[in-house]
């Protein structure tokens, strides 16, 4: 879910097709099936790099 926080539709768009294309690639095929994901961003996740999101959805959801 990415939430509003003052930010445009591109925006929010944007971000959310950053954190799916992340997920679809990185973090899926390496959770054990079935797995139920939900991801909210925060509002910094705005000013985030692509690189940052990544490390962070690896860092929390990926299994070590």
């Amino acid at each position: 879910m990415v939430p509003r926080h003052t930010h445009s539709a591109v925006r929010r768009n944007q971000l959310r097709r950053r954190l799916r294309e992340i997920a679809r690639r990185l973090v899926v095929p390496v959770l054990p099936e079935p797995t139920d994901v939900g991801v909210r961003a925060r509002a910094t996740a705005y000013q985030a790099s692509y690189e940052t999101l990544r490390l962070e959805m690896i860092g929390a959801l990926c299994p070590s």
